[in-house]
């Protein structure tokens, strides 16, 4: 079982071999996942650090467990990129701003789509389950200063935001034309939650 730490994030081992397996495995895991998505090949990942199936499997039993260990960090990037908006900008362009960013994020890293749609979902493992809260607040505090503000509408939560932010990238991924298509969705989804005049 994949080893939690305090917080509920996945822990190094302490042995320094071990530890040099893990770090070997999230790293060549990020790259695979990146290229292939979240289906790449466990076996193939395995074969990138330079170890055995059983080593991948013993720090990471399931695919699940490797991604948070590849990607809890980027969840607190996120929510730290949250702050630093609210900090600079209007609170509509702050949360617009922040809306842009992870979706750009999801298109870049292929397989944090999987994850972040389970973190804003019901459930999940400890570590979904605590990225998905500091997801949640982020999006929560945003929206709730834009929504103070007046600039987006005020029958929408923080969860709507999300799912239709996740389902938008979905969109542009099956229009073929990522980043550009993204655009184009994103604009019709934030001219969709604007505060009516």
């Amino acid at each position: 079982m994949t080893q939690v730490g305090a917080a509920g994030r996945p822990a190094r081992p302490k042995r320094a071999d071990a530890r040099r397996n893990y770090d070997r495995l999230v790293r060549e895991a990020g790259e695979a996942f990146a290229e292939k998505g979240a289906e790449a090949s466990l076996d193939d990942i395995a074969k990138r650090a330079g170890v055995g199936s059983g080593t991948l499997y013993r720090h990471f039993p399931t695919r699940e467990a490797l991604m948070e260990a590849v990607y809890v960090d980027r969840f607190d990037e996120l929510a730290e990129r949250a702050r630093e908006l609210a900090a600079e900008l209007p609170p509509g362009e702050a949360l617009f701003s922040w809306l842009t960013d992870l979706g750009e994020q999801i298109v870049r890293v292929r397989a944090l789509k999987a994850l972040l749609g389970a973190a804003v979902a019901e459930g999940g493992s400890p570590v979904v389950v605590q990225c998905g809260d500091v997801l949640k607040t982020a999006a929560a505090e945003l929206l709730a200063a834009a929504q103070e503000a007046g600039e987006v509408r005020a029958d929408l939560t923080h969860l709507e935001l999300l799912r239709l932010n996740h389902a938008m990238v979905t969109a542009a991924e099956l229009a073929g034309d990522g980043p550009k298509d993204m655009g184009r969705y994103q604009q019709l989804l934030l001219e969709g939650v604007r505060a009516k005049p």
